[in-house]
């Protein structure tokens, strides 16, 4: 993984250390970053020498999603191309969903959108005290695209989050089932050290029937017929013609997604305040 520009791999001790490094863009998901790490994830799948893996970003961010730029800058509009775009979007996340051995989410600031799903699909989440988590894309006429989270949380609080764009902060996260344990910032680390080797002193073979038992729960339960679905109605909801999605796009395109995300922002402001 020399050549990796936004992925590090870094494997101590039976416990495999993927980092998301892309602090200019907050861990935004550029299409480059996400083929890096489903790479790195079939190299630590394959290892034998690995029983756990451990996703983290960054202090400021996990990871606020997909790269909105980008996808303006693609001019990906219609419902066709959408799909296409999406199925790389779902199969990353799905690849960590079913990776044949745990995955703990190490998460630090903001964790939105497409990198709050990314962290949903990891089997367990250490935060810390000062992280966000949420799926803020309706406010800007989108949706979420693997639909991790009514399998996660249940109905009401998900479509309360979802309707909304709400964040919730880190101990919400928590009293959700989102996340298993917050700690302090400077624990972050420790923590999810130690939870991964106490986890890595059972055998790999016990751990991957383990975790293939309870994907398949999942499954049984509706899961990846819920993804399927989603799919192709992620595509129609992104490419569907709104004057809030035409005036966010165009904001990207000609002031930049910060100016874009401002806007945006400030139309949910008073209902936010109240």
């Amino acid at each position: 993984m020399s050549d990796a520009e936004f992925i590090h791999l870094d494997i101590r001790e039976s416990v495999a250390w993927i980092q998301i490094d892309r602090p200019a863009k907050l861990n935004a998901l550029s299409v480059e970053l996400m083929r890096e790490m489903s790479n790195t994830l079939d190299i630590v799948e394959q290892d034998d020498d690995v029983r756990v893996v451990v996703l983290r970003g960054g202090d400021r961010a996990f990871s606020v999603g997909y790269d909105i730029a980008q996808e303006v800058e693609m001019g990906v509009s219609t419902a066709e191309q959408w799909y296409g775009g999406l199925e790389a979007n779902i199969a990353l996340t799905m690849k960590v969903w079913g990776l044949n051995k745990p995955v703990i989410g190490a998460v630090s600031g903001w964790c939105l959108a497409g990198g709050c799903e990314l962290a949903m699909a990891c089997d367990l989440i250490v935060c810390t005290d000062e992280a966000q988590f949420g799926e803020p894309e309706i406010r800007f006429g989108s949706g979420p695209v693997t639909l991790l989270m009514p399998f996660l949380i249940g109905q009401k609080a998900t479509n309360e989050l979802l309707y909304t764009g709400d964040t919730v902060d880190a101990h919400r996260a928590k009293e959700l089932g989102l996340v298993n344990h917050v700690v302090a910032h400077e624990h972050l680390h420790g923590s999810v050290e130690q939870l991964a080797r106490k986890i890595a002193l059972t055998p790999l073979p016990i751990l991957r029937y383990t975790k293939q038992a309870l994907t398949r729960a999942y499954t049984a339960m509706g899961l990846q017929t819920a993804v399927d679905h989603n799919h192709a109605i992620a595509a129609v909801l992104n490419s569907a013609a709104t004057p809030e999605r035409a005036e966010f796009t165009d904001l990207v395109a000609s002031k930049g997604l910060k100016a874009a995300l401002a806007w945006r922002d400030a139309r949910f402001a008073t209902a936010d305040a109240n």
